[in-house]
């Protein structure tokens, strides 16, 4: 079993916090219903920077990351299941999944 990382991209912010809480309830049965496979309950991010040799500028937030969800799954195939399920696609959002790979410090 390997670890994946979803990352959350974009999507429509509710519009009232009625709408807000209605999007966080479905989060939560999709996140119940991963069952053990989920690693990370969410982490939620908040506004960051972009680091390179040229300098430092804020992300861009069109397509900047607004969440990271940890799951276990046997292939990238059932991890893209995962994220297929996700309710936060229906926000017209994107999820781009990773396997996270192993690295030996030296």
């Amino acid at each position: 079993m390997s670890k994946y990382i979803l990352a959350f991209h974009g999507g429509n912010k509710p519009e009232s916090q009625e709408e807000g809480a209605k999007q966080m309830e479905k989060y939560q049965a999709w996140l119940k219903g991963l069952g053990d496979a989920a690693v990370e309950p969410g982490m939620p991010l908040g506004m960051s920077k972009v680091v390179s040799s040229n300098g430092i500028k804020d992300s861009d937030k069109a397509n900047s990351c607004s969440g990271l969800q940890m799951l276990n799954a046997d292939s990238m195939e059932a991890a893209i299941e995962f994220a297929k399920s996700c309710p936060f696609l229906a926000m017209n959002g994107t999820i781009e999944v990773t396997e996270v790979r192993s690295f030996k410090k030296p």
